[in-house]
Order: C-alpha cells, then structure tokens, then sequence
C-alpha cells in the first residue's frame, strides 16, 4: 500500500460541491481517503480569471500504481466535465483538476506524469493545504519537510 498526495482545484459551477464530488470519486476507485486540508479559496495562477478557485489536498492509501492513479483521475476529471488538461503552459478555468502531487517517497518520471509535481513547490495553493495534512512530510527532491518549503515561497505569479 501507498499514500499518495493529490492536489484539487476548482474555479467553475458549484466549486465546493465539484470538491466533494471529485473526493468521493476518488475514495470509490483510487483508495482510502485518510486526510482532507479545508478549503482555501485561491485567485487564479498562470492566467487571468474572473472565476476565483477552491483547493485542497488530501491524502490518499492506494494499492494502485502512480500511472493507475493517474488513469483514475483523468477519468474522474473527465467525468466531471473537463474534457481538455493543461498544456504548453496554457491555463484556463476549469470545472476540476486532479493532480499527483507525491506517491510516497518516489521521484518518477514518464511523458506523461513526473512525481513528485513539478510545480507544487512554486504554488502557495499547493503547499499550503498540503502542509495542513502532511506538515512533516518530506519532498523527496528539495529533502525538506513540507512546512519548511511553506516559508520559502515567494508566489509569485508566471509570465505569460
């Protein structure tokens, strides 16, 4: 068994609801849901919205690999109702976004998923209800604990 810790946001419909649809989701198909952060209400990061997001991370047992785990949720996402993911680093508002942030101590790397995120030390709404659930928790590329990282954020928004 694993744990692996996700990352959830929403900035479209019902987000708190989206939220809860999305962890009981997951609890059906991935595993166990063992922590949930509150919900931090967030402006949006990589791009300008009017729509503001919800996130939150939980922690996850799973006797699935990271690759299954990721299957799971772009299912769940496209379940949801989002139909495209991110990419070339262009953002946009969405109904869900499910993301890996770390698999226990792994440091994984395939075309289409690197563990741990390679963005979440650079994102305060990330690290912040990550820190919530798993304050000691330590990244297992930076060596430091989560709520060390926390400080060290200076989240700031990308060019775009």
């Amino acid at each position: 068994m694993a744990t692996v810790y996700l990352g959830l946001g929403s900035n479209l419909g019902d987000k708190e609801e989206n939220l809860y649809r999305a962890i009981r989701k997951i609890e059906e198909r991935v595993g166990k849901v063992i922590s949930r952060s509150a919900f931090y209400h967030t402006e949006p990061w990589g791009f300008e919205s009017r729509n503001t997001f919800v996130n939150a991370a939980i922690g996850v047992d799973t006797l699935w690999a990271p690759e299954e785990v990721l299957k799971h949720l772009r299912g769940i996402e496209r379940e949801m109702g989002r139909l495209c993911k991110t990419s070339g680093g262009k953002y946009a508002d969405r109904i869900i976004d499910l993301d890996i942030l770390l698999y226990d101590a792994l440091v994984y790397e395939s075309p289409g998923l690197s563990i741990p995120h390679p963005l979440m030390t650079e994102r305060k709404f990330v690290l912040e209800p990550l820190a919530e659930i798993a304050p000691d928790l330590i990244h297992p590329v930076w060596h430091q604990s989560i709520r060390d990282l926390l400080p060290l954020l200076t989240d700031q928004q990308p060019a775009d």
